[in-house]
């Protein structure tokens, strides 16, 4: 037996305008807007879903959990480009000079990196199946 993924959730104090950043670094669309929060979804429909749920308080400390994310129509440095017209921004979380993906963070400040090899990301340092 396995799981699949079918949602990450994300806590924040703005879940329009995270799922809109979102949205637009992704290609999502919104799927659903309910009480707590936004869904949102890949076009056509498929998984996993992100849902932005409304908390009162900030985010605090680095993500225990963090998005890689990989260009599919630009390279690296034109993806972080775009990201960074979206609204994120650099971050430094001890990544060192000797990693080749960017770590960037949402408007919300929820860090996320840009991988730089379109084909494996296998090879990065503290990824699972690193030499």
């Amino acid at each position: 037996m396995t799981s699949s993924l079918h949602f990450v959730v994300v806590d924040c104090r703005d879940p329009a305008a995270l799922a809109r950043f979102w949205c637009a670094a992704l290609g999502y669309a919104v799927h659903e807007e309910y009480e707590e929060g936004i869904r949102i979804a890949p076009p056509g429909g498929g998984r996993p879903f992100l849902d932005f749920l409304s908390v009162p308080e900030p985010k605090a400390n680095k993500n225990r959990v963090h998005l890689d994310l990989r260009a599919t129509d630009t390279d690296q440095a034109g993806e972080v480009a775009r990201l960074l017209s979206l609204g994120a921004r650099r971050v430094e979380v001890g990544q060192g000079p000797e990693v080749d993906r960017v770590v960037l963070a949402d408007p919300e400040g929820n860090e996320f990196c840009v991988l730089a090899d379109p084909e494996d990301a296998t090879d990065l340092p503290g990824r699972p199946g690193a030499p």
